[in-house]
């Protein structure tokens, strides 16, 4: 799936933003001269009942205690192989924001705010788009929920 047709198809107003490569979310808000907290990751989880798809601000990191209170069970990090064949139209690595395109249910941090603009990763690593969140919300109709608290994140490598 190709994010920016996907979002013609909906109608929804969003900009294209091409930047060098980028391997993590708070590389991609160095890159485009962003806070991290305008800048959402995605981030794949595996939970009880299957994968779940958690977008938060970059300057954050998932709370897997509070997800798995939300789900009835324990969650972990989903591995890079596993991401690949969630998302097998997406470069190595990437997890794109939009989960129900592909069948994964969304957890969107209560912490951003629906009248704010994101800036969300794509299908690659070079290319972002920057939308209203309550677009995000209208298209993807993710579940809102507290799960993420500010800090440092272990980087997963991409090439595992």
């Amino acid at each position: 799936m190709c994010v920016g047709d996907y979002l013609t198809e909906q109608r929804i107003d969003f900009e294209r933003l091409l930047h060098p490569v980028a391997f993590s979310a708070q590389k991609r808000a160095k890159y485009l001269r962003l806070s991290g907290d305008l800048v959402a990751k995605s981030v794949l989880l595996c939970g009880p009942k299957g994968y779940l798809l958690a977008v938060l601000p970059a300057t954050h990191r998932v709370d897997t205690q509070a997800v798995a209170a939300y789900v009835g069970g324990p969650v972990r990090l989903a591995k890079v192989p596993e991401i690949a064949d969630v998302f097998p139209d997406c470069e190595w690595g990437v997890v794109p924001p939009f989960g129900k395109q592909y069948g994964v249910p969304t957890l969107l941090e209560d912490s951003i705010a629906s009248d704010s603009h994101i800036v969300l990763e794509t299908n690659s690593q070079f290319e972002a788009v920057r939308m209203r969140c309550r677009d995000y919300e209208r298209v993807e109709r993710p579940h809102r929920l507290e799960f993420a608290r500010r800090g440092a994140c272990v980087e997963v490598s991409r090439v595992s």
